[in-house]
């Protein structure tokens, strides 16, 4: 066997070094190590990116409002309200008089037997047809607005709903006897308030008919279903 020189064996040694570590370094760049970085990425949770949102405007979310200003649209299925208005339409189509379309008015008296009986009178001061059904509501009143006596009784009656086309009216009897009579104690009313049936506000009429009976013996006041006219 031939015997070699220190020098040779060195530079053997160094070149054989040399190619370990470029084995080395070939093997941490293969495909395992990246199916390995793969793995552990594909555990972590994505991000997600927030949605993007122009200058100055607002995300869409619960309880954002519908757009609005002119030429804004209202989403599928909304309504637009008009509470003014749908009171009006309502007016005009529900066919009952209110008490702002009606004129109220007490006629002469009609005595007979101790009785004094009035006829009240609702008349349509409106521009369009409207009926009424029932009894109206009365009540005397002093100057300052109190009420003088009880409520009147509804006498027995029939109601039949009465077509008023504009101007025409309805009456009831308005009926007592007479305390003079009676023995019951009177009063002298300022006014009459007439309430028109279904209806909340009353019509004030200047009460011209004299004493009432407000308290004690006989001294009840009964009135009738609305009809047809201004009087028997």
């Amino acid at each position: 066997m031939a015997n070699t020189s220190p020098a040779v064996r060195r530079a053997a040694l160094l070149a054989s070094t040399v190619a370990a570590l470029g084995a080395l370094t070939a093997c941490g760049t293969d495909g395992g190590a990246a199916t390995g970085d793969t793995t552990g990425a594909a555990r972590q949770s994505p991000v997600t990116s927030p949605p993007t949102t122009a200058p100055g405007s607002t995300p869409a979310g619960p309880g954002t409002r519908p757009p609005s200003g002119p030429g804004a649209q209202s989403p599928p299925g909304a309504v637009a309200s008009d509470t003014a208005g749908s009171a009006s339409a309502s007016a005009r189509t529900d066919g009952r008089c209110h008490t702002s379309e009606l004129r109220a008015s007490v006629g002469r008296a009609d005595p007979g037997a101790g009785q004094r009986n009035f006829p009240v009178v609702l008349t349509n001061a409106s521009t369009r047809t409207c009926t009424l059904y029932g009894y109206p509501g009365a009540a005397f009143v002093d100057a300052s607005g109190r009420q003088l006596g009880p409520d009147p009784r509804r006498a027995p009656g029939s109601p039949e709903k009465v077509t008023l086309p504009p101007g025409h009216s309805a009456w009831a009897g308005l009926s007592f006897a007479s305390p003079e009579v009676s023995g019951a104690r009177a009063a002298t009313p300022a006014a009459l308030l007439v309430t028109p049936p279904d209806e909340r506000d009353s019509l004030t009429v200047a009460w011209k008919g004299g004493k009432v009976p407000v308290g004690g013996t006989a001294s009840t006041v009964t009135v009738t279903v609305l009809d047809a006219g201004t009087g028997p």
